[in-house]
């Protein structure tokens, strides 16, 4: 990993420049198409340079077929964890859409209650972190070597 001075508040910038990326399955380019994944690792493009590993092709019901808790791994790998109740503006935040299923959605929280994400069917956006998301939301991390 390239060495970065991310702060949060770059990272909420650059999550909020991606709204309006179309959905796109697999995908990871600003303006051109993402999906969730993407947008997490285009924000760490931006901050950070080379992603720290290669993402392998994924269907879009890798969760449920594999039953793997991949996307969690990887977070845990690259990401520094935090509390759900500590997350701030700037944490990656990532859902399950039930207790029993691996973690499958991603977003960046860029205010309290308010997230950026891609979600299938629709481009990049803003959104209210409400109820039927907060249900969902599983675990927190930091950007690693933040400077704020």
């Amino acid at each position: 990993m390239t060495t970065s001075t991310a702060t949060r508040a770059a990272i909420v910038a650059e999550a909020r420049s991606w709204i309006g990326t179309p959905y796109r399955h697999q995908a990871s380019r600003k303006g051109v198409g993402c999906d969730c994944l993407g947008l997490v690792r285009g924000i760490w493009r931006a901050l950070y340079g080379a992603e720290p590993e290669q993402v392998p092709a994924y269907t879009a019901d890798w969760a449920e077929a594999g039953g793997a808790d991949t996307l969690l791994a990887a977070a845990e790998r690259h990401l520094v964890a935090v509390d759900v109740a500590d997350a701030r503006a700037g944490d990656v935040v990532l859902f399950r859409w039930r207790p029993h299923l691996p973690a499958k959605h991603a977003a960046i929280l860029v205010a309290p209650g308010r997230i950026v994400h891609a979600h299938e069917g629709r481009s990049v956006a803003e959104a209210a972190l409400a109820p039927s998301w907060a249900r969902r939301l599983a675990h927190a991390f930091s950007f690693p070597d933040l400077t704020d």
